[in-house]
This record gives C-alpha cells, structure tokens and sequence, in this order.
C-alpha cells in the first residue's frame, strides 16, 4: 500500500517538531539535527520537516512512497504519462535514507516524487536540482490582480 508523502521546509526544527508531534499525537520516528521525519498511519503518510542549506521554507515537495519495487513501478509508469518532464533520478542517498526515485512537476510547479526507501542513511545526502522541474510550467499571467497589503491596524479578518 502506497503513502502519501509530504515534505515541509521550516525555520525552526525545535518548535516545529513541537508543533506537529502535538497535532499528530506523537513523537517524529526519525530525528536529526536538521531533520524530523513521522511515519504515520492514520492518516497514512510520511511527513517530514527539515531546516537549514537543505530546506526552503513552506512546502518544499510531495511524493507517494512506495513499499516495494513492482509499487514503484506502477508509479513509475504513470509518472511518464503524465504530460511532463519526468527527472529519474535512480539509487541514491536523500533525507537519511537510501532509496530509489523519479521526479516530477505538475502544470504548476508542484514537484512530485515517487520513491521506495530500502535503508537508512548516515547523511542527508543530495537532492537534484528540483527547481528545473518547476520552471517547466507556463509563464505566470501577465495580468494578475496584486495582492493589496493588509492596513496597519486591521484585524486580518474583520
């Protein structure tokens, strides 16, 4: 059975991990310096936070984790339907753990992957240049309406 995965780019790896070990009911399953990682079942993902050179703050990917590699194959195949340059990066070392994977982005710059770990790591290893796969989508609206500032003094929401 597949996982989602969801991987987010903090400020502060301490308070984070507070954060979310209290909205999930439990302790991260993996914790590094720079790093924190739930295995969750219910709901059934891989969530993970990390902070410093490796992180962008905000959400920085997601992914459908596979347990085996007949999983990752299906994966794989709609990965290359899909419409869109697909980066197959193969064996290698990311967030502590030795896995295999692919890339993606959708029409929009969300970047995908599709991985199955088989190990745990000793480092947190390299991840390719994510941000090729992002610029891949269409050029932004040339006539978007602005954002106007929030006024001092107002409440966000009255």
């Amino acid at each position: 059975m597949k996982r989602l995965h969801v991987h987010v780019g903090v400020s502060d790896l301490d308070r984070s991990i507070g954060f979310y070990s209290t909205l999930f009911a439990a302790e991260p399953s993996v914790r590094k310096a720079d790093y924190a990682k739930w295995m969750l079942d219910d709901p059934r993902v891989n969530f993970a936070i990390s902070a410093g050179q490796h992180a962008i703050k905000g959400v920085e990917h997601l992914g459908i984790q596979s347990e085996g590699a007949e999983e990752l194959a299906e994966v794989y195949g709609r990965l290359k339907t899909a419409g869109r340059p697909v980066l197959e990066e193969g064996a290698t070392t990311c967030c502590y753990a030795r896995s295999e994977k692919s890339w993606i982005a959708d029409p929009d710059g969300v970047v995908w992957e599709a991985f199955h770990t088989s190990g745990e790591a000793t480092v947190y290893g390299d991840s390719p240049a994510l941000a090729a796969l992002a610029k891949t989508v269409a050029p932004e609206p040339c006539c978007a309406p602005a954002i106007a500032e929030p006024k001092a003094g107002l409440a966000c929401c009255g």
